[in-house]
């Protein structure tokens, strides 16, 4: 017994078929080279070789993804320049850029801390 029987109809119906998208895409707020300029932005000057290096990747970064799984280091620089928790709220603000741009996986998620307002830890 064949599974799978193909025929001329059900070919070019495939091949000339076109579906619409259940919903249309909401249009994203901000660009990737607005992403791009505000993380450059926060990045502290320097002549250091590891600012040099995150400097050139932002610069040349093709995607969204690729700019959001540079946060990390940049926090890091941001936190030993100005302080963790001025950093934490910079990278609170730089994330809500990200919302539209981003595939569902990748969008932050609520604190299991408790501190899903955006609030830093106070330790308490």
């Amino acid at each position: 017994m064949r599974w799978f029987k193909p025929n001329l109809r059900n070919s070019l119906h495939a091949l000339f078929s076109v579906t619409a998208p259940a919903t249309s895409p909401t249009p994203a707020r901000w660009s990737l080279d607005d992403l791009r300029a505000r993380m450059l932005e926060l990045l502290p000057t320097g002549e250091e070789e590891r600012l040099q290096s995150l400097r050139r990747r932002l610069r040349y970064a093709d995607d969204p993804e690729a700019l959001w799984f540079m946060r990390g280091e940049l926090m890091g620089h941001l936190a030993r320049q100005r302080g963790e928790a001025w950093a934490y709220e910079q990278m609170a603000l730089l994330g809500e850029m990200f919302t539209d741009l981003l595939p569902a996986g990748l969008r932050s998620r609520p604190s299991p801390l408790g501190r899903s307002n955006g609030q830093p830890f106070d330790g308490e």
